[in-house]
């Protein structure tokens, strides 16, 4: 969550937006990622100029030389954020309107990459040059803010900032998963640099946009030191599907600036026949929708041989099955419903993942992880697709803080389990030990198949109760009567000294 200046500065952006009578918040999130992705642009060719110059490799920048727009040759400076916000409003809005625009949507060749599907209809809607003018300063300022901040997560706070603000106007319901819990989940994965990574519900693609910025922590001699293996982090390791189009747009835009030329991030409604997908991914990362029910006509038929539901949290982990190679791993984010729901399809997914393939993980997680947008509580199920069993003991974490609050301020606290869950879960064979009433333990799977397959911490979580001795019943009553003596002498001294 952003607060204080930088919270402020957006408020104000928003505002100007408001003032030009542009209101609908979707819209106003699009023009703000176009004008960002600019920006974006911009800082980015800077940068790789500046890399490529220390280490001595050549480098042309996309703003070099004459630029082609339409049928009119330009020079591609022009083009850029740091020179054309300091012309006068009128030629900046022509600029932006007549070059920069039409510039942006053929920066791909390729007519099929995710930036190209995207970008084609993008349109420039902001209304007047004093707008304009007034919104380049204001994410100037912005970008100023965002710079002395310096975290890691800043970029990703101001998208969930915008997306708040479609929450609040009761249009989509938008919200992203927090950017800690996102990356708890990618470093308990720890993805090599041969993964094909999915996100079937991706939003604004933070799950994929995190991996990416783990990889290249973490592995970057591994990957980028080796031709093959840069060119699949590139172009084939991150596949994310959404079913709205401004999403997709804002994670294209997103994962482009992140370093990533060209993700694969399609529109697809991911329950239904147009996915085809089967065993194809080497790991999932998601947080699929769990509200409400679907019509059995347009869920997948094969999804439903598996899980015969309309429930979208159900008929997800079907999917991630499906689309799984075998071998590949899911950490997916479920409603707590999922762990204990008594329904038949409620079981049958819960029976298919510990007899079918190895369960390896529930972590369970407190109910204010997602406040301000749900109260719901949910928790994080790993497992590995193997379609011959494999689950032998299910690791559970009772995790109780993730370093934030648990109300809607979601302010920062010491507390935290993430570090703890992460250790843990890098070196389960020293959880074997640990007893019941532990934060983390052990379940064996025959007493997950004896409770019905119930996964739910609360089944098997022991509560040590500790004996608390009293005194005898005489000698509290006692203790009363003596109470009751001080209370009436202290009374009559009152008394007294009213009547003086």
């Amino acid at each position: 969550m952003i607060t204080g200046e930088l919270k402020n500065k957006i408020d104000s952006l928003w505002d100007i937006f408001a003032a030009g009578g542009l209101v609908n918040p979707l819209e106003v999130i699009e023009q703000i990622t176009y004008l960002m992705f600019i920006h974006d642009l911009d800082d980015s060719d800077n940068i790789r100029a500046k890399e490529s110059a220390m280490l001595g490799l050549p480098y042309k920048s996309i703003f070099s030389e004459e630029v082609k727009v339409g049928e009119r040759t330009i020079d591609g400076l022009q083009l850029k954020w740091s020179v054309f916000h300091d012309f006068p409003a009128d030629r900046m809005y022509s600029v932006i309107q007549e070059w920069v625009f039409p510039f942006i949507k053929t920066l791909h060749s390729d007519r099929n990459s995710a930036y190209s599907k995207y970008m084609d209809d993008a349109i420039f809607k902001l209304p007047t040059p004093l707008v304009l003018s007034k919104v380049v300063d204001s994410l100037d300022e912005i970008y100023k803010v965002m710079n002395e901040i310096q975290t890691a997560d800043v970029r990703g706070d101001v998208y969930e900032y915008l997306l708040s603000k479609i929450a609040q106007s009761g249009l989509n319901g938008q919200f992203r998963t927090p950017r800690h819990i996102i990356r708890m989940m990618v470093e308990m994965m720890n993805p090599s640099s041969d993964e094909m990574i999915c996100d079937p519900a991706c939003g604004t693609s933070g799950f994929l946009v995190a991996s990416a910025e783990y990889l290249k922590e973490k592995k970057k001699e591994e990957i980028f030191f080796d031709k093959q293996k840069k060119d699949h982090y590139m172009n084939h390791m991150f596949y994310g599907y959404d079913m709205d189009r401004t999403m997709l747009r804002i994670g294209a835009m997103n994962m482009m600036t992140h370093g990533i030329d060209n993700p694969f991030i399609e529109y697809r409604d991911s329950l239904s026949d147009q996915n085809t997908d089967r065993d194809k991914y080497t790991l999932v990362l998601a947080n699929p929708p769990f509200k409400g029910s679907l019509d059995a006509e347009s869920v997948s038929g094969d999804l439903l041989k598996m899980c015969k539901t309309k429930k979208t949290e159900l008929l997800f982990i079907s999917l991630f099955l499906r689309i799984l190679k075998i071998g590949g791993r899911c950490a997916c984010i479920v409603p707590d419903g999922v762990l204990f729901g008594s329904s038949k399809a409620h079981r049958d997914i819960r029976r298919e993942i510990v007899e079918n393939h190895r369960l390896e993980a529930i972590i369970s997680m407190p109910s204010g992880v997602f406040k301000p947008y749900a109260g719901v509580s949910t928790a994080i199920l790993v497992f590995t697709k193997t379609e011959h069993g494999g689950t032998d003991n299910v690791w559970f974490y009772d995790m109780k803080a993730d370093g934030f609050s648990l109300d809607d301020k979601r302010s920062p606290i010491a507390e935290n389990d993430i570090e703890d869950i992460i250790e843990r879960f890098k070196n389960l064979e020293k959880e074997t030990d640990r007893k019941r009433t532990d934060k983390s333990f052990m379940v064996p799977k025959k007493d997950i198949v004896s409770n019905d397959y119930d996964l739910s911490i609360n089944k098997y979580k022991e509560i040590e109760y500790v004996a608390v001795e009293y005194p005898p019943t005489s000698e509290i009553m006692a203790n009363i009567r003596e109470i009751e003596m001080e209370i009436g002498q202290e009374m009559e001294e009152l008394e007294r000294l009213l009547e003086l």
